[in-house]
């Protein structure tokens, strides 16, 4: 087993509020287009039951490749993967297909909110993953403000 990875307690609260964000989401998915979207999807037009079974998959898959990241995240700080070993392909954010806007307007509303829940949170993870790999974190306007202070004073 690898030494724990040394991160600040900032990212690992944010890692563990994004996991559990994702799960809920994932468990509001499943329950959704498994269970009570089956009536919505029945509603649709035969082309648009297409659209639905697709942009059900599109989701699982964002939400996926999402809570992948995020335990390879966890992974890394308990010391259990290697933190050099991050940067291969195999452990980045994995690409998810985004849905077009029409196709997510055209949807029930519980379906539409979804898809814009898991497309949003795919965007936020994907924006962390890409300042990993420049290596530098995106600048945090609460975490400026704290360090002006702590100057300050």
């Amino acid at each position: 087993m690898h030494e724990p990875h040394r991160t600040d307690p900032m990212t690992r609260r944010l890692i563990d509020t994004l996991y559990v964000e994702a799960m809920v989401l994932a468990d509001e998915a499943r329950a959704y287009f498994d269970e009570h979207g089956r009536a919505d999807r029945e509603r649709l037009a035969p082309i648009d039951r297409v659209a639905f079974s697709c942009e059900s998959l599109k989701v699982t898959t964002r939400l996926m490749h999402v809570i992948a990241w995020l335990l390879t995240r966890k992974a890394i700080h308990a010391g259990e993967i290697d933190g050099a070993a991050a940067g291969r392909e195999s452990m980045r954010l994995g690409m998810a297909e985004v849905t077009e806007g029409a196709v997510s307007q055209s949807m029930p509303e519980q379906a539409r909110m979804l898809i814009d829940t898991s497309m949003d949170l795919y965007a936020r993870v994907s924006r962390i993953d890409r300042d990993l790999d420049i290596g530098t974190p995106a600048a945090s306007p609460a975490r400026g403000l704290l360090n002006r202070l702590e100057r300050a004073f």
